[in-house]
C-alpha cells in the first residue's frame, strides 16, 4: 500500500520532501509530478527498484531510462557532451525536454540501451522536482508514467492511486502538471535530431 503525500506545487513542505527522499534512498519507487505529466522514479543505484519500474510499465531492456537532474552541473559525470551541445542544453533547461546523450562509465550498464550505451537526461521546470533533487543530492532515475497500452502520461494523482496503489511506495500529489510527454532530442549522431515531439518546442533543434 503506497503512501500518498499532497505537496504544495509552489512551496513544497520540507518535511514531506525529506520523507520522500528517505523512501527513495531505501529502495522505494515513487510517482511524482514533472512539467509534463507524472513520472516514476527511484534511486540511481538500486537495481531492484529499476526492475520494479520495468515491471509496472512492461518495458524491455531496450528502454532508455532518464536521469532527472536539478540542473546541468551533474551532466559531465553521466553523459558525454561537447561545448556546443552543453551551451544548447543550458539555453533550453529547465524545460519539457529529454535529451538522449552518450553515457559515461559512471552510468550503471543496466540503465543503458544495450547496443548504443545512451542515456536520457532531463531537467524539469517543476518546483517539487527541484526540492526532491536538492535534498537527494543526485539525479533520480526515472521513466514517464505511461501505463502499458497507453500513449499519454498519467496526469491525475487520484487515477495513479487507483491504478498503482499496491505497486508503489509513494505517490506525490502535486496537482495537475500537463498532459503531454516531453519532446525527445537525440544528440548521439553529432547533430540534434528530434525523435518525439511533445510539450517542449522542437523548433530550436530542427
Amino acid at each position: 500500500m503506497s503512501q500518498f503525500f499532497q505537496v504544495h506545487p509552489d512551496n513544497p513542505q520540507k518535511r514531506l520532501i525529506n520523507q520522500a527522499v528517505d523512501i527513495l534512498r531505501k529502495g522505494g519507487v515513487i510517482a511524482y509530478p514533472t512539467d509534463s505529466g507524472y513520472a516514476l522514479g527511484c534511486h540511481l543505484g538500486d537495481k531492484s527498484a529499476s526492475d520494479r519500474i520495468k515491471r509496472i510499465r512492461k518495458l524491455d531492456d531496450k528502454h532508455n531510462f532518464t536521469l532527472v537532474c536539478r540542473d546541468l552541473s551533474d551532466i559531465g559525470t553521466y553523459a558525454k557532451v561537447d561545448n556546443s551541445t552543453y551551451r544548447l542544453l543550458k539555453t533550453y533547461t529547465p524545460g519539457a525536454y529529454t535529451f538522449i546523450l552518450d553515457a559515461t562509465s559512471e552510468v550503471p550498464r543496466r540503465l543503458l540501451h544495450p547496443k548504443r550505451r545512451t542515456i536520457g537526461v532531463r531537467v524539469p521546470d517543476n518546483v517539487i522536482v527541484h526540492a526532491l533533487l536538492g535534498e537527494l543530492g543526485e539525479p533520480i532515475m526515472s521513466s514517464t508514467l505511461i501505463l502499458p497500452g497507453e500513449t499519454e502520461p498519467m496526469t491525475d494523482p487520484e487515477d495513479i492511486r487507483d491504478a498503482l496503489e499496491h505497486e508503489l511506495d509513494l505517490i506525490i500529489d502535486g496537482g495537475f502538471c500537463g498532459m503531454e510527454a516531453t519532446t525527445v532530442v537525440n544528440f548521439t549522431s553529432g547533430s540534434p535530431e528530434v525523435t518525439r515531439v511533445g510539450k517542449g518546442d522542437p523548433s530550436p533543434f530542427e
